[in-house]
C-alpha cells in the first residue's frame, strides 16, 4: 500500500535536523519519501518511474510526524497483573503475588495478553518493544498477527527457560519473520547460578553477539551479590565475559564508578525504567553521570504490574524530573536528549538500526502528534511540549511497517479490543480458582 502524507510538521530525529514543513510517502513497509515540498520536483527527476497514485493520502493539517517511540523493557503479558500486586517491596512483589501467578499461565494465556498490551502501545505512539516473558513463540505469534513490531530477550532463570530454550530461539525467531526478532539474555544475575550465566556468556561468545539482563535495579540486589562473588553484578557478571559482545542492562539504578567504566568500555546501552523504579521505591538511576561518560540510555516502561501503564510520555518526564531532583539541577537531562533516548536510543539498543529516524529507505514506524489539543498550545517548541507536557491523547495514529494500526481510537490488529478485554478476565478468573 502506498501512503502519502502531506502538509505536515516532520521531525525525523536525524542529528542537526529541525522541524520542517513536507512530506512523507510510504510504499509498502518502507518510507520512499521525506522531506519538505520544494524537493518534490527533485526526487521525481531521480526517480522518474515513481507512480504519482496513492491509495490514500492524509492530510496532517499541521500536525507532527515522528518515528515511534521504543520500549526498550517491558513483559507485555503482564498486563494479567495490573494493579493486582501493588504498594509491597519487590522482593515481596515478586515471590508472593508475581512468581506464583506466572506458574499458571499458558502460552494461549500469554498470546492474548500480550496483544491487550498492544493495544496499549499503539495507543501511546509505541511501535517497537523490547519483551522478555516466558513464552517467547507464542509472544512472537501475538506480535505479528497484531502487527507490532518485537525485539524477544531470553529471560532464563533457576526455575523456567534454559539456555538451550534461549539458544533455540535465537537460532528461530530472528529472520522468522518481518515482526520478529530475538536477543540472548536472561532474567538476573539474583535468579540465576552462576552455571547458568557461565552457559549463556558461552552463547554470547559463540555467537559473537551481545546480552542483555535487569542489573542493579536494588541496593539489596547489589549488597546481595558483594556477599555472593565480592562483586556488584556488573563486575560479576563482566568477569563471566558476559558482556564482550555488548549488550545491556535493564535498571541499573544502583551502579559504582567502576561500573560505569565496565558500561563504557563494553559498548553497553542503559536501560532505565524511573516509572517501575519509582513505584517500587527502587531508587533513582544516575542518568545525567551515564550522559557525561557517553553511555547511552534508553527508556522502557517495565511491565505493567509494576509500572502499572505502558506509557512513554509518563517515562520520559520521569526520566528528566528525576535526573533534575537527583542532581539538583533544573538544567540537566534535557528534553531533547531525553526524545532522543525514547525514539532512537531504542532502536539501536535493540538491534533497529532501519527503524530509529525518518528517512527514505527506512521502515515505515510512523506515529502522527496531534498538536491541536490545549497541552501543546500555544508552540513555542514541540520537542519540550512533546517530554514535559504529551500524553497519549496527543497520539492520532501510529503506523508500523507501512500499517496503520492505531487512528483515532480505532485499532487495526486483527481482533477487537473488546475480546481481548473478555479473554483477559477469563484467564484472570481462571487462575484465581487455581490458587484458591
Amino acid at each position: 500500500m502506498r501512503i502519502r502524507f502531506y502538509n505536515a510538521r516532520i521531525l525525523t530525529m536525524r542529528e542537526e535536523q529541525d522541524i520542517f514543513e513536507g512530506e512523507l510517502w510510504t510504499n509498502n513497509d518502507k518510507i520512499i519519501y521525506c522531506d519538505t515540498k520544494d524537493q518534490i520536483e527533485a526526487y521525481y527527476k531521480e526517480n522518474p518511474d515513481s507512480m504519482l497514485i496513492f491509495d490514500r493520502e492524509i492530510d496532517c493539517k499541521k500536525n507532527l510526524l515522528m518515528p515511534g517511540f521504543k520500549n526498550a523493557h517491558t513483559h507485555s503479558a503482564m498486563t494479567l497483573l495490573r494493579s493486582r500486586a501493588d504498594d509491597m517491596p519487590l522482593a515481596d512483589w515478586l515471590n508472593k503475588q508475581i512468581f506464583p501467578v506466572e506458574a499458571k499461565l499458558t502460552p494461549e494465556d500469554i498470546y492474548y495478553l500480550t496483544q491487550l498490551a498492544v493495544l496499549e502501545y499503539l495507543d501511546g505512539g509505541i511501535t517497537s518493544i523490547f519483551d522478555m516473558y516466558l513464552t517467547p513463540e507464542s509472544i512472537a505469534d501475538a506480535c505479528r498477527d497484531s502487527g507490532m513490531r518485537c525485539v524477544q530477550v531470553g529471560a532464563v532463570n533457576n526455575f523456567s527457560q534454559s539456555p538451550e530454550l534461549v539458544e533455540e530461539c535465537y537460532n528461530k525467531l530472528n529472520g522468522r519473520d518481518s515482526y520478529n526478532s530475538y536477543i540472548l539474555g536472561f532474567h538476573a544475575e539474583y535468579t540465576c547460578s552462576k552455571e547458568l550465566l557461565e552457559k549463556i556468556a558461552e552463547l554470547a561468545h559463540k555467537y559473537k553477539a551481545p546480552v542483555f539482563t535487569h542489573i542493579s535495579e536494588t541496593a539489596n540486589e547489589v549488597m546481595e551479590c558483594k556477599e555472593r562473588y565480592n562483586m556488584t553484578p556488573v563486575e560479576f557478571l563482566d568477569s563471566l565475559g558476559m558482556f564482550d559482545f555488548g549488550g545491556g542492562g535493564y535498571h541499573l539504578v544502583h551502579t559504582t564508578e567502576n561500573d560505569m567504566d565496565i558500561l563504557k568500555k563494553r559498548g553497553m546501552y542503559v536501560v532505565t525504567n524511573p516509572g517501575s523504579n519509582t513505584k517500587l521505591a527502587s531508587g533513582i538511576a544516575p542518568i545525567n553521570d551515564y550522559l557525561k561518560r557517553g553511555i547511552p540510555v534508553a527508556l522502557g516502561t517495565d511491565g505493567p504490574a509494576s509500572n502499572n501503564c505502558l506509557n512513554m510520555f509518563r517515562e520520559m518526564f520521569l526520566t528528566t524530573g528525576l535526573a533534575k531532583l537527583r542532581e539538583n539541577d533544573a538544567a540537566c537531562v534535557d528534553a531533547k536528549e531525553v526524545l532522543k533516548m525514547a525514539t532512537v536510543n531504542g532502536a539501536h539498543a535493540m538491534g533497529l538500526m532501519n527503524a530509529d529516524v525518518l528517512d527514505a529507505g527506512k521502515v515505515a514506524d510512523v506515529i502522527m502528534i496531534d498538536l491541536n489539543q490545549p497541552n501543546m498550545q500555544p508552540i513555542n517548541n514541540i520537542v519540550k511540549n512533546i517530554v514535559y507536557s504529551g500524553s497519549n491523547a496527543n497520539v492520532k495514529l501510529t503506523m508500523i511497517g507501512g500499517v496503520i494500526r492505531y487512528e483515532n481510537g480505532e485499532y487495526n490488529i486483527g481482533v477487537s479490543p473488546e475480546e481481548l478485554y473478555k479473554k483477559a478476565s477469563e484467564i484472570k478468573e481462571r487462575i484465581n480458582k487455581e490458587l484458591q
